[in-house]
């Protein structure tokens, strides 16, 4: 069982950065077995991927949105996983999620755990 919980998110001026926090209690597993997603949700939209990591942090991947821009990473003693953001733009505001499943290849697609989530607002 795993439970995710979300901060981090704000207002920002646009080209400012936010870094989001997940903190994940789990039970059954450690929590540096599990990969970790960072999602997004426009209103009105469908729920969509942002960023990935492996357990130990030496596999990432992005979303085309997120290249170059945004950087997830994490700290197993703290079973605590990052997304960190900069260059915000105002294309960027969503509810932001950070989601995990029981097998690695699955977290991108078909998560099965989420966190409540953490709004992002940026200011033109």
């Amino acid at each position: 069982q795993v439970t995710l919980s979300e901060s981090g998110g704000g207002l920002v001026q646009a080209g400012g950065s936010l870094r989001l926090s997940c903190a994940a209690t789990v039970s059954g597993r450690t929590f540096s077995s599990y990969a970790m997603g960072w999602f997004r949700q426009a209103p009105g939209k469908e729920r969509e991927f942002v960023a990935y990591i492996n357990w130990n942090g030496g596999r990432r991947s992005y979303a085309d949105s997120a290249k170059g821009r945004f950087t997830i990473f994490r700290e197993n003693a703290k079973n605590t996983v990052y997304l960190q953001m900069n260059s915000l733009q105002p294309e960027d505001p969503d509810v932001y999620y950070c989601a995990t499943a029981w097998q690695s290849e699955r977290v991108e697609s078909t998560p099965d755990y989420w966190g409540p989530g953490t709004q992002v607002a940026v200011s033109s």
